[in-house]
């Protein structure tokens, strides 16, 4: 990756939606080359081009992050089945208090109570859990670039 892919994946950041057209006349190179570069970008994993819906606005009104401890043994297991809950919006393996985060929406706090004493306490491997709920968001976003 060099500098024209940087450049690249900031203006798809700030506008998933613009064209390779637009994106060659602001870099000053041909659209050909936007899109070879989209096209290599993506094929590599570097980047998804994706919508990224505001959870509140369609209706997921409770927004958590929660803790897991988990048995050393069964952290990719957890990790997996917790992968492949409707809720879940982000796991990820860490270091520190707790083996794993997860991010979950949900409508209310009532149907998150129920994703944690049914699907959350009773997941073979889970230790303990804490629950972070969100009570504002001051920044939602994933650019790293920029």
């Amino acid at each position: 990756m060099d500098r024209l892919d940087e450049k690249i994946i900031q203006i798809l950041r700030d506008n998933g939606r613009i064209s390779n057209a637009e994106i060659a006349r602001d870099l000053g190179v041909s659209e050909g080359t936007i899109r070879r570069r989209i096209r290599k970008l993506i094929q590599n994993e570097t980047v998804r081009i994706m919508a990224i819906p505001d959870p509140q606005k369609i209706g997921y009104n409770t927004v958590a992050l929660i803790g897991i401890e988990s048995d050393p043994d069964k952290i990719d297991d957890v990790a997996n089945y917790l992968s492949n809950l409707r809720e879940t919006q982000y796991v990820a393996l860490t270091t520190g208090s707790f083996d794993i985060f997860v991010w979950v929406a949900v409508p209310s706090t009532e149907e998150l109570g129920k994703l944690l004493r049914t699907s959350i306490a009773t997941a073979p491997g889970i230790k303990r859990s804490e629950t972070f709920v969100n009570l504002a968001i001051r920044k939602r976003g994933f650019g790293l670039l920029g």
